[in-house]
């Protein structure tokens, strides 16, 4: 008999009852029925239950085992009595009667319990992680990681990609945040930098001939955290083709996602490849977002001309103000009470809106303030407009374009919460397509890259040199799942003349883009396939596909908000002889929470 099991605890049948078998594990709970003392012991792989009664000499070895205290354990397979089958558990119609244990190794009291579904905080959850991943529902997020990627690689694979890897200590670059830096030791005052994605080094591999390459890369960006965003460090599927339009990519990849989120949405509907297109302009307009869940039904539409000119005097006088009007339809809320319009007015007003006003369509009528000042045509206009019915009410948004859009976007959500809208258990994809290439600094009135510089712009040269460059669409996309960006991507701009240029309008010398990518731009130079590509996040893939709404809970050993490892306590001091042999000198801040003001450089993905 193996020294520590013969199986593992999840692993034991009925058809195992009469069998000598050793398992070995943590010690998850103990029920005390007097003559007789069950534990449950816990794996990896499952849980089985273990039985001594009072004349063993193992009772009292099993009685005195804290939970977590991790045991081996040999004895009988039993099939449980009728009254104790457990159906909920692969193990549940047989117990293991013991006559042997052994202390593995013994476990102090714990400061937060394993067996049970009690909530903790998180500093106590980072700061023992060890033991929170033992609780089962973190086990399983773990699990569905690993799992999800090993899906991932099967599926690239079997497309035709190959996996490589690209340096980790590599040049700051530009990519959107701020870099984490690595000071080199014999290169006194230079520093290396870890990368922020592979943008560059994929592109370069391009150039090398490779066709198609990628890799489950680690990424690392100084940046705060969000619920779908962890801070210091991530995983994306790293992806670039050669010779490839923006169909191929999107003919590609979305087979694959569609595939990985199938195979583990446990029955979950799941958007068919190829995923529906939305222009980022339709995106504001009808969703108020560039990534927009589809689980909503409600859309969003323009009703700026049936307010022009009217007798709605606030709207129309901020319309010639260069204001717009977004309208979002409630379908059947028109028999709401006054006091559901009033929650919803005061909620507009704590999130910094002037309020919501609306109109209701009942019995044949339109009613509320807003109608009462507008004429009849107007108010059809609008009903028309929406799309809405007789027990339907419609809510307006009057603003400046880009606050409108955001706004509207937040009602629209607000609307399909309060009303029950949302379509659960499900995964909707889209394609976010058409985004602009250059938007306008609102601070400085300087012209920027509004999403990613290495794009290439449609109409490529032409369209540099002969249109307005607020006017020139990029070839960039994103893929949108549930309301989560899960990548960014584009077909690049693999020509050096016309990346000059683009950097150029960007406000950027030539001799500034051969100092920032001067690598990647000597490599153009020698020939480079048109190519493109995208990196879907990892942690966000797995978040979605476990129902959970932060992305800590499917990572390993995350940070806290701060950007604090609990667990390894990072960031940390380090001695003066290693600062020393780095050649670095402290500068602290005189008060904690100085803010660097430098500003932001370009996105990449």
């Amino acid at each position: 008999m193996h020294r520590y099991r013969t199986h593992t605890c999840g692993a034991l049948r009925l058809e195992d009852a009469g069998k000598q078998a050793r398992i070995s594990g943590w010690v998850h709970r103990k029920r005390d029925h007097g003559n007789l003392l069950f534990v449950d012991l816990r794996d990896q792989y499952g849980l089985t239950q273990c039985v001594a009664d009072t004349s063993s000499p193992m009772f009292k070895v099993l009685e005195a085992a804290r939970p977590e205290t991790v045991v081996c354990v040999s004895g009988e397979v039993v099939p449980r009595s009728p009254e104790t089958v457990n159906d909920k558990l692969p193990t549940g119609r047989i117990e293991l009667v013991v006559d042997g244990v052994e202390i593995l190794s013994e476990a102090a009291v714990l400061p937060m319990q394993v067996a049970g579904e009690q909530e903790y905080s998180e500093e106590m959850r980072l700061t023992y992680r060890f033991l929170d991943l033992r609780r089962e529902k973190m086990r399983d997020n773990i699990l569905l990681r690993a799992n999800v990627i090993a899906s991932i690689r099967k599926r690239m694979w079997a497309a035709g990609f190959v996996e490589y890897q690209t340096p980790i200590l590599t040049a700051s670059s530009p990519e959107g945040a701020r870099d984490f830096l690595v000071p080199s030791r014999i290169h006194p005052g230079k520093f290396y930098a870890l990368p922020q994605a592979p943008q560059q080094f994929k592109q370069l591999l391009m150039t090398s001939g490779f066709d198609r390459y990628f890799q489950i890369a680690a990424c690392f960006r100084d940046e705060d955290s969000r619920a779908d965003r962890s801070p210091g460090e991530f995983y994306q599927l790293d992806f670039e083709m050669a010779f490839v339009t923006q169909d191929d990519v999107f003919d590609t990849i979305a087979p694959v996602l569609a595939g990985v989120f199938e195979e583990f949405a446990k029955g979950r509907p799941v958007t068919k490849a190829p995923f529906p297109r939305i222009t980022y302009s339709d995106a504001l307009l009808k969703y108020g977002s560039d990534k927009p869940d589809l689980r909503n039904p409600l859309l969003v539409g323009d009703v700026t001309e049936a307010f022009k000119g009217s007798s709605f005097g606030l709207f129309a006088r901020n319309i010639d103000k260069g204001a717009i009007v977004r309208a979002v339809p409630a379908p059947k809320s028109a028999d709401q009470p006054r006091s559901w319009f009033d929650k919803l007015n005061e909620w507009a007003r704590e999130n910094g809106a002037g309020g919501l006003g609306y109109i209701q369509y009942k019995d044949g009528e339109a009613r509320g303030p807003i109608a009462k000042n507008l004429d009849a045509d107007r108010v059809a206009a609008i009903k028309a407009a929406t799309g809405v019915s007789d027990g339907d009410s419609v809510f307006f948004v009057c603003d400046q374009p880009d606050v409108a859009a955001k706004f509207s976007g937040l009602v629209r959500t607000k609307l399909c919460d309060e009303l029950g809208l949302l379509e659960r258990d499900k995964f909707m994809f889209c394609w976010i397509v058409d985004f602009p290439m250059f938007e306008r600094n609102k601070d400085t009135g300087q012209l920027e890259f509004s999403h990613n510089p290495f794009s290439m712009p449609q109409g490529g040269m032409e369209a540099l040199v002969n249109q307005d460059p607020l006017t020139i669409k990029a070839f960039q996309y994103d893929i949108v799942c549930n309301g989560v960006e899960l990548s960014s991507g584009a077909i690049r701009n693999h020509r050096p003349d016309i990346m000059y240029k683009a950097f150029e309008i960007a406000g950027y010398k030539k001799e500034d883009v051969e100092t920032r990518f001067g690598g990647m731009l000597n490599a153009f130079k020698y020939g480079a396939p048109p190519h493109g590509g995208s990196a879907p996040g990892i942690d966000r893939i797995v978040m979605l596909l476990a129902d959970e709404p932060n992305i800590r809970e499917v990572i390993l050993f995350p940070m806290t908000g701060r950007a604090e490892d609990l667990l390894m306590q990072a960031p940390n001091t380090v001695s003066a002889k290693q600062l020393k042999e780095l050649h670095i000198k402290l500068d602290l801040p005189k008060e904690a929470g100085s803010k660097d003001s430098a500003k932001p450089a370009p996105a990449a993905e």
